[in-house]
């Protein structure tokens, strides 16, 4: 069983308050530096619980950010029980939402007034590159589980599949994941 004291429970609060001014894109943008941090640092998380935690938050209903809670949750799992549990919940979210909350809710203000500014204009353009690559991080990140290309090839080839399709087609993103989801009920995925 994992031992958890003030300080551990202190240093994943404050790393999360880091990690929300980080948060370009979303919570999910961050994963690689969660995954670091949780799994390959501080051994609270085995990768396999990392990585379902995503997965599990992902698939459920509402908003993306709930993975955070899993990770938390999970964390207190394995330091002792549901209060625990509980308490990660509530460090990990607080951690990540608060920073960027109020960041968002100051820079939108300031934003919002002073939108015809060439400055504010470059940075929303250039914000764009970001976030596609630190989304790609995190796709990796996820893939590393499947690092055997002749046992995982289909998998790879339906992933470059389904992203030319995205990127090539008007195609409804839902489309393309009810797809899957039925491919995925017959067995085929």
């Amino acid at each position: 069983m994992l031992v958890l004291f003030f300080s551990d429970w202190l240093s994943l609060f404050t790393h999360f308050l880091l990690l929300s001014l980080l948060a370009v894109g979303g919570a999910v943008t961050t994963a690689p530096e969660m995954h670091r941090y949780l799994v390959d640092q501080q051994h609270w998380l085995s990768d396999a619980q990392f990585s379902s935690s995503i997965a599990i938050a992902q698939a459920a209903p509402g908003p993306n950010i709930l993975f955070v809670a899993v990770l938390g949750w999970n964390i207190g799992i394995n330091a002792g029980g549901i209060a625990a549990a509980l308490l990660g919940v509530l460090i990990t979210m607080t951690g990540l939402l608060l920073p960027s909350t109020i960041l968002s809710y100051l820079a939108a203000g300031w934003g919002h007034k002073n939108r015809d500014l060439r400055a504010v204009r470059a940075f929303k353009q250039g914000m764009g590159p970001i976030v596609i690559s630190l989304l790609c991080a995190t796709g990796w990140i996820l893939a590393s589980a499947h690092n055997d290309p002749a046992r995982d090839w289909p998998l790879w080839l339906l992933t470059a599949f389904t992203a030319v399709i995205i990127w090539k087609t008007r195609i409804h993103v839902l489309w393309v994941l009810a797809a899957g989801a039925v491919l995925g009920c017959f067995g085929v995925v």
